[in-house]
């Protein structure tokens, strides 16, 4: 999208009232027409007035529309009701205004009101530019000139849930992990326009945002599969609890393993080597190992360019469980979503040759102490870049 696309948009979802309408050859004057300015029609009117023009009066008022995020005109909103015209225009744009040209004609004009005194105004002059505006707030050519319901914006919000309706809709019963976190990924991606070079940029955004999308993908899973369950009468108390059970086993089972899917996918889009489940000493299989498990098992290969790291959604208990499974590597890396830990937890953390991982926005919730020693999603890629470009 063009930024003046972006601002107009924008100021479209959040105005009082809004409209578009194509520039016509009437409205530049380029026909032999000397009517000045933009007609409005009267189903539009609210857009200009608060109280309707009546029949057999002119009434008008003097606002401001800063124009493309640029220049302000001092412009005339007029009803003209006097003698045989009955009709709204805005008026009064200066003779430098450079949107009367020929070549404006077909392009999509659009008022948004702010105030009763302030507006902005747009133009959108490339087919792009108009086919998505037409595509965000669900409109058609036809349904130019009248006032934009905005509560038929094509949101990206709107888009999301409109795609996790659909692909729930196409089945039974859960998917298995794997491909639960695959959805996720592709309606997310779909619907912001997420290519690799993206992911590489922000790995730690796009890592959360896609957590986020299949927690709601699950949730919308969960109610079809057990609304027909939960909406009849359990039987007895053990009956509900055996229930509930099923539902919270499966979030905790699901959850882990989609945190391991989403970060070997963003491995993977960065182009650094790495094997997960390889197995270690006494049959241990960390969830990931760079470059490989052949590597980490070859003795004349560097131990300093091999590199180790757990996931685990929270790791304030259950930190101490990947000391031993990776034991040529010294250091070993967690990468967790958990949200702080005492300073007590992380000085043991660091006495025991354990970093922490987590996704950049999170790192402000640690102790300030600690803080330079916690990696990023980001940094993490990097440092195993590092390792493996210069073995």
């Amino acid at each position: 999208m063009s930024d003046i696309l972006d601002s107009a948009i924008a100021k479209v979802q959040n105005s009082k009232h809004a409209f578009c309408r194509f520039i016509t050859a009437n409205d530049t004057g380029k026909n032999g027409s000397h009517q000045a300015g933009f007609y409005i029609p009267k189903c539009a009117a609210p857009l200009l007035f608060d109280v309707l023009g009546v029949k057999g009066e002119n009434k008008d008022k003097f606002v401001e529309v800063k124009w493309q995020d640029d220049f302000i005109t001092e412009s005339r909103f007029i009803y003209y009701g006097q003698g045989t015209r009955n009709e709204y225009r805005i008026t009064r744009f200066g003779k430098s205004f450079p949107f009367f040209e020929e070549d404006n004609v077909g392009d999509l004009l659009v008022i948004a009101q702010y105030s009763e005194t302030y507006y902005y105004g747009f133009v959108l002059q490339t087919d792009q530019d108009i086919d998505d505006f037409f595509a965000y707030f669900n409109l058609s050519p036809e349904k130019t000139n009248q006032l934009i319901d905005v509560t038929q914006a094509n949101t990206p919000e709107k888009q999301m849930e409109i795609g996790i309706q659909e692909l729930v809709s196409q089945y039974t019963g859960f998917p298995e992990t794997r491909q639960m976190a695959e959805f996720a990924r592709y309606i997310y991606n779909k619907v912001h326009n997420v290519t690799d070079a993206k992911v590489c940029n922000a790995p730690d955004e796009q890592l959360l945002k896609w957590i986020d999308t299949e927690y709601s993908l699950f949730r919308g899973f969960e109610e079809k599969v057990y609304a027909p369950i939960y909406s009849m009468p359990f039987s007895n108390c053990q009956e509900l609890i055996k229930f509930s059970n099923i539902i919270l086993n499966r979030r905790k089972s699901r959850a882990g393993k989609s945190l391991e899917h989403h970060l070997a996918t963003i491995f993977t889009t960065a182009n650094i080597e790495y094997e997960e489940q390889a197995v270690t000493e006494d049959n241990k299989k960390p969830d990931f190992l760079f470059p490989n498990g052949e590597a980490y098992h070859n003795l004349l290969f560097p131990a300093d360019k091999l590199v180790f790291l757990g996931a685990k959604t929270t790791c304030k208990d259950r930190w101490r469980q990947v000391l031993n499974e990776a034991n040529r590597i010294e250091t070993k890396y967690l990468f967790t979503l958990q949200q702080g830990i005492s300073k007590n937890q992380l000085r043991e953390m660091k006495h025991e040759h354990l970093k922490l991982v987590v996704p950049a926005p999170y790192r402000t919730s640690f102790d300030k102490e600690f803080q330079p020693e916690i990696e990023t999603l980001a940094s993490f890629i990097e440092m195993v870049k590092m390792k493996q470009n210069t073995q």
